[in-house]
């Protein structure tokens, strides 16, 4: 099986312009996410999949010029991107992972695309979303190309195509769903952001990079994360107002799956 791990990224965003390129450690926040991946066991095929619009040619050198792959697709259709980007890479087994999540976790990458290739004859699709369990940033989603291209030629709905794979995840009748919980038992996905969408979000990670990386041990751990916010709690405060806020919360009347304990319907 051909695994492609696809990261959608671009330059714009409506809350936080331009968030991927700021600095974590010295570098772009995109190619540090590209560096925690690289460090998992299956991250031969990395591809950055950004759109054809000018403002995002800064991305596809950025990354070409770093040794990664980049597609380049439709600006809004997310879907139709991550599909189009598999089907160039010809991926048997598609990855994703959003590029908002800096702080990702190798191990749990690992281990979610472990369990679907242990059981790819029982699962369309596995996940550690649904639900979650893990600190909100550690989003790993994978699906059969099939299941994808399913998906691409029947989903309608607008945030079916900007979100790529709710179209899969809820319809449970349709496809089969397999789901990772946090091995410790704990969850912290409505208690713990790691993930970038506000400036205060910018600040934790960039704290927390401060705290933790280094060239010599660039690839800190979860546990790290947690070590460090537990002997300084005042880290964890800075985005501590957007915990538990994600995008399910414009969507609440529409999705099946999710309920309000799932996300935080007011900033």
């Amino acid at each position: 099986m051909k695994i492609a791990i696809i990261v959608q990224a671009r330059s714009g965003s409506s809350r936080l312009p331009g968030k991927i390129l700021m600095p974590l450690a010295s570098e772009p926040l995109l190619l540090r996410l590209l560096e925690r991946i690289s460090a998992s066991k299956y991250s031969e095929n990395i591809i950055v999949a950004t759109t054809e619009e000018a403002t995002d040619d800064v991305i596809e050198e950025l990354v070409s010029n770093t040794g990664y792959a980049c597609f380049r697709g439709h600006p809004t259709d997310l879907l139709d991107r991550h599909y189009k980007a598999a089907k160039e890479f010809g991926a048997d087994v598609v990855v994703k992972i959003p590029s908002d999540c800096p702080l990702i976790d190798p191990e749990v990458i690992d281990r979610v695309i472990t369990y679907y290739i242990e059981n790819v004859e029982k699962f369309d699709f596995v996940s550690n979303l649904h639900p979650a369990t893990y600190p909100d940033g550690n989003d790993v989603e994978v699906m059969s190309f099939q299941a994808l291209k399913t998906s691409w030629l029947n989903a309608a709905k607008d945030y079916e195509r900007e979100h790529t794979t709710p179209f899969i995840w809820e319809q449970p009748d349709r496809f089969r769903i397999g789901n990772i919980e946090w091995e410790t038992g704990r969850n912290y996905a409505m208690s713990h952001r790691f993930t970038i969408d506000y400036c205060e979000d910018y600040e934790f990670i960039a704290r927390v990079y401060d705290e933790l990386w280094s060239a010599e041990d660039p690839i800190f751990s979860l546990d790290d994360i947690l070590q460090l916010l537990e002997a300084k709690p005042e880290i964890m405060q800075i985005n501590s107002m957007y915990a538990g806020v994600n995008w399910y919360r414009h969507h609440l009347n529409e999705l099946q799956t999710v309920t309000a304990n799932e996300t935080r319907q007011q900033v």
